[in-house]
């Protein structure tokens, strides 16, 4: 059995298994996010990502990646690597890698996938490393979205719900 922690690869180590992919005739499938709490849109998007290749890597946004982001007080909730670890434990994805700068370009640069998937809410002229996956021969795909279902808007309930529970009362 493989343990998620050992689809955990660092960049170089990534680039590698890509590259075995590749020289097998496997086609590598490659997306990115934050994945602050994973969701049913993350699993769906994930999957269809899968479906379009024989192998999906996922490049996760480093804590402090996320942050710029600016996704919200707080945020990310969950340390990248446990983030990591969670996404490398799903049977459609084959490695994780973690990236530290504002975007994966430098990540798909190293990589170099057949396929960029993106999510939907992503507009194909504004996909960061969709030029270079281009300039190689690969294809850019838009995932589906799934409605209403976003670890922001799933954030602001919760922190809504808590301010409304009243506070237990200390004698």
């Amino acid at each position: 059995m493989t343990r998620a922690r050992d689809k955990l690869l660092g960049r170089a180590r990534a680039a590698e298994a890509v590259r075995r992919a590749q020289r097998r005739g496997e086609r590598v499938v490659f997306t990115n996010g934050c994945f602050d709490l994973l969701h049913v849109g993350h699993i769906r998007s994930l999957e269809q990502a899968r479906g379009l290749g024989d192998r999906l890597i996922v490049a996760v946004n480093s804590d402090a990646s996320a942050r710029r982001l600016a996704k919200g007080p707080g945020r990310p909730l969950v340390p990248a690597r446990q983030r990591a670890e969670v996404l490398a434990g799903l049977a459609c994805v084959d490695w994780v890698t973690l990236f530290s700068e504002d975007t994966p370009r430098a990540a798909i640069r190293a990589l170099h996938p057949d396929v960029l998937a993106k999510g939907g809410d992503w507009n194909l002229d504004t996909i960061v490393g969709r030029e270079e996956v281009e300039s190689w021969g690969g294809r850019v795909v838009r995932l589906r979205e799934v409605p209403g279902v976003r670890t922001t808007t799933i954030v602001e309930r919760a922190r809504r719900a808590k301010r409304r529970r009243p506070t237990a009362r200390r004698t």
